[in-house]
């Protein structure tokens, strides 16, 4: 990210909006991330990844408690129907619960908090810098936690156990999954509301369960269709308004 930001002329933050961009980086970059892996140990993926789906309605609930984003009933329902949507398709894999799964889910569902929160605050700090300028700051704070982290528990030794599959895998998660999805998240966010933006989240599920069935041969399920069908209507709904008077 901040070989790009460099090279591509970013426009960085004010010098008085660093504190809070690096904040809001140390909460979603750092502690979010540290949790979703803490999460992953306690629950399955399915469980793991209809708590992770409850984002839109933590970010329009943060977003209307701090007067960011009005909570409009034809928001509401969207957000419903497609968190509705992803439980249709996880819906197989939600019964195999291993023992202590709840202490999984409500970590992960802290998790989510802590990217409601950076979603809903976000938005005035992008608009004032660039969503290169604004993700190098962020993702540089929370990876400098990170790396401070596993260096306190021992874990950064892992590191040099990798192969050649390990490391094109990080490479491949650092810059599509990390640097360019987050590119194209904030970008959403400088031009769309947080709760429309987050209520995108639903499709993540109904993704791996396509990838699955076109790279490893899934069967496509009931459940599967009628999930995606529910999550792409609450979508429609939710970033579309009704005629006004």
């Amino acid at each position: 990210m901040l070989p790009a930001a460099l090279l591509l002329r970013a426009k960085w933050p004010p010098r008085h909006d660093w504190p809070a961009v690096a904040s809001l980086g140390l909460c979603f970059f750092g502690l979010f991330f540290i949790l979703y892996n803490i999460a992953m140990v306690y629950t399955t993926a399915a469980r793991a990844s209809l708590a992770l789906s409850t984002l839109p309605l933590q970010t329009m609930i943060a977003g209307a408690l701090l007067r960011i984003e009005p909570l409009t009933a034809r928001k509401s329902i969207g957000v419903v129907i497609a968190i509705l949507g992803v439980f249709a398709a996880l819906a197989s894999g939600l019964s195999a619960a291993p023992s202590g799964a709840w202490r999984g889910e409500l970590i992960m569902t802290v998790a989510v908090l802590c990217m409601a929160f950076y979603n809903v605050w976000s938005r005035p700090f992008i608009q004032r810098s660039s969503a290169l300028g604004f993700l190098a700051v962020g993702m540089g704070a929370g990876a400098a936690a990170l790396v401070l982290v596993a260096t306190l528990s021992g874990r950064i030794a892992v590191v040099a156990g990798f192969g050649a599959p390990q490391w094109i895998a990080g490479a491949y998660l650092g810059v599509a999954g990390g640097a360019l999805a987050f590119i194209l998240w904030v970008m959403a966010l400088a031009r769309a509301t947080p709760t429309r933006v987050a209520n995108t989240m639903t499709v993540n599920p109904l993704a791996a369960g396509l990838l699955a069935m076109a790279l490893v041969g899934e069967p496509m399920t009931l459940n599967l269709i009628a999930g995606l069908v529910a999550v792409f209507a609450g979508i429609w709904i939710a970033t579309t308004e009704g005629a006004k008077a």
